[in-house]
This record gives structure tokens, C-alpha cells and sequence, in this order.
């Protein structure tokens, strides 16, 4: 499994909104300078983050963004989600662990793969914005 530069750096943006919670908005501009990434690829990212309602837009002159919940309240499967899409990395399995085989299930790797993808969700649910800061 490897995951795309949307999640390093979109990652990268809630740790910096974590590290900021209760005192304020943060704008994608200083975010962007602070974490060397491009503001409109930021922009990109935030829209997601935005529609899973991890993090809310503030308006107005001290605008920007903030977490949604508190940062011991996303964890990063919550986040990389938002970011990458479906989590499974199988074709053949859904994240939900859900089978869909053209050999009808009868191949015997089955098994092993939804566990490691459970290993892999739980991990992930596992470790909060908290744990980063």
C-alpha cells in the first residue's frame, strides 16, 4: 500500500491545525509557508477535509481553518480517508472486510488479506491527531 502526497501533506496541515486548536483559525497561507506546500494543492486538500467535516472554514479577516473536533477526536483513518478515498488495499475486499472474488472466495488468500486489512484500519483508527502533536 502506498499512500500519495495527499496524505503526507495533508497530514502535515492537521498536525499544524492540531497544534493550534483553541486558539484560533489558521489560513492556508501560513500554513502552506510553514509546511513548504503549495497553497492551491492545500486548497485541494482542505475541500476534502472540509466535506468529511474534519476541519471548518472561518470567515472574515482572521480567517482560515480550524479542526472540526478536537484532535483527540480524528484519528488517521478518519483523515486518510478523507484524503485517499476507499482504504482497502486489496482489489478484491472492501474496507468494511466485505469479499468480492472472481475465483467465488475459494482461493484461500482471503483470510490473511482481510486481516492484515483490519491490522492496517485498526493501526490507523488507533492513533489520534493528539498522538502527533
Amino acid at each position: 500500500m502506498k499512500f500519495s502526497t495527499r496524505t503526507t501533506y495533508g497530514v502535515r496541515a492537521m498536525i499544524a491545525l492540531a497544534k493550534n486548536y483553541g486558539q484560533g483559525s489558521l489560513s492556508l497561507r501560513n500554513i502552506a509557508r510553514e509546511e513548504k506546500i503549495s497553497r492551491g494543492y492545500l486548497e485541494r486538500l482542505f475541500a476534502r477535509l472540509k466535506k468529511s467535516e474534519l476541519v471548518k472554514a472561518v470567515k472574515g479577516k482572521d480567517g482560515g481553518y480550524t479542526l472540526a473536533k478536537a484532535p483527540g477526536k480524528i484519528n488517521m483513518f478518519e483523515i486518510i480517508r478523507s484524503l485517499e478515498g476507499n482504504l482497502s488495499p486489496f482489489h478484491c475486499i472492501e474496507e468494511n472486510g466485505k469479499i468480492y472474488c472472481s475465483r467465488e472466495c475459494r482461493c484461500g488468500a482471503t483470510k490473511v488479506l482481510v486481516d492484515v486489512q483490519k491490522a492496517i484500519n485498526n493501526t490507523l483508527k488507533g492513533i489520534t491527531l493528539k498522538d502527533l502533536v
